[in-house]
């Protein structure tokens, strides 16, 4: 198979994203499009024809595409749309790939994971935050045990989101109502996925229990009044807490902590952090700092350590990202896009399973949902699911 024929599903923000991804690649080929908005799903049509000559089907019904039976069938649809989307495909038989978000609810994954084990469909769970050039180099030295044994790790999606939430419904974006109306870890998998492939979750490792915290909510409030991009949130309450932290448990020791800040000011972060009996890694402050180098000061003088990772690429760099930027680095959010892209791709044409699989996106996405549970709770511990159902003890 030289050229994959691809149908999507949901071209909001992250499917017009990716569109262009797709289009320039010579291995794609886009053959039907999908949005509830009609307006776009012509767009995409008309770009993809524009790009290719070409016209892929245009409808409102993402099930007009599975009649098309494409070899990869894309959700990037809105959260509340991921799961039940991914079943039908599923149920069709046809090769899926789903974008991230979290869960409404786990009886919703554990309805994705028997789905996906009944019908023996592949499934890919399209975790970008896997690919990044930090990431990628972190699991790398992880694997070869330069930061020794793994004791803690933290990551956070820590994104200034106020304009494009408060502007939700003028601009048609799912996270508006979700803010109004949930209060939980909303969005997990950016700081998880990369994490839990370093700790071996599902491969010999996996979660055990979940705790959540909340601060108040008022950021999104603040902004509404002084900023008033949508006069109908005037007064408006939003449950979402401003600051959202998780704690997790692992079978093997370890500990997660995630975070989710996204109603207040501040730079963007993914907050990436692995700390070992040998050494750790900060996204935060770009540090990497491993017993067995040399550093040039000693300990108490830790402001001057800060800000060396880019002088250890040469060194610990990822094979792949070390080709990657020798050839050219191309693609959106830094070039994880392509690397995810090329991977999942090559998987299809070589018949492999992509790495990121059904169990993965289950026990990630369920984080959302066990969060609302613990915050309701006051930030009790809750029990996370083995979705492998005892297989993680020697790897799913």
């Amino acid at each position: 198979m030289d050229t994959i024929k691809l149908c999507v599903a949901g071209f909001g923000q992250r499917g017009q994203c990716l569109l262009d991804l797709w289009l320039d690649r010579d291995d794609a080929e886009i053959i039907g499009v999908c949005d509830l908005y009609a307006d776009r799903a012509k767009e995409a049509a008309d770009k993809t024809e524009k790009s290719t000559g070409r016209r892929p089907v245009e409808t409102a019904d993402y099930r007009e595409l599975l009649a098309l039976h494409p070899d990869l069938f894309i959700v990037t649809a809105s959260w509340r749309d991921h799961i039940p989307v991914v079943t039908d495909a599923l149920e069709h038989g046809i090769y899926t790939a789903c974008e991230v978000g979290g869960a409404y609810t786990v009886e919703q994954c554990w309805e994705l994971v028997r789905t996906q084990e009944r019908t023996g469909t592949p499934l890919a769970f399209l975790e970008n935050c896997c690919f990044g050039r930090e990431e990628m180099m972190a699991a790398d030295m992880a694997e070869k045990g330069l930061f020794g044994t793994i004791v803690h790790c933290a990551g956070r999606y820590g994104h200034d989101l106020r304009e494009e939430i408060t502007g939700g419904r003028i601009n048609r974006h799912y996270r508006l109502e979700n803010y109004l109306n949930r209060n939980c870890e909303n969005y997990p998998t950016h700081e998880l996925g990369p994490i839990a492939k370093i700790l071996g979750i599902n491969r010999g490792n996996r979660m055990l229990t979940l705790a959540s915290f909340a601060s108040k909510a008022v950021g999104l409030e603040e902004y509404v009044k002084e900023k008033a991009p949508d006069p109908m949130l005037a007064g408006r309450h939003f449950n979402q807490g401003d600051i959202v932290t998780t704690i997790i448990r692992c079978a093997g020791g370890e500990t997660i902590e995630l975070c989710l800040d996204t109603t207040l000011p501040r730079p963007y972060s993914r907050g990436f952090t692995v700390r070992g009996t040998k050494g750790m890694l900060s996204e935060d402050n770009r540090t990497l700092f491993l017993e067995s180098e040399k550093h040039a000061e000693h300990e108490w003088a830790w402001h001057k350590q800060f800000n060396n990772l880019d002088g250890y690429y040469e060194k610990y760099d990822h094979p792949v990202w070390r080709k990657f930027v020798t050839d050219g680095v191309k693609g959106s959010h830094g070039g994880m896009d392509w690397l995810l892209f090329d991977e999942l791709f090559a998987c299809i044409k070589e018949g492999r399973r992509f790495d990121i699989d059904v169990y993965d996106m289950a026990a990630w996405m369920a984080v959302t949902a066990l969060s609302e549970q613990s915050i309701a709770l006051g930030g009790a511990p809750v029990a996370v699911p083995d979705f492998t159902c005892g297989k993680w003890i020697r790897g799913v």
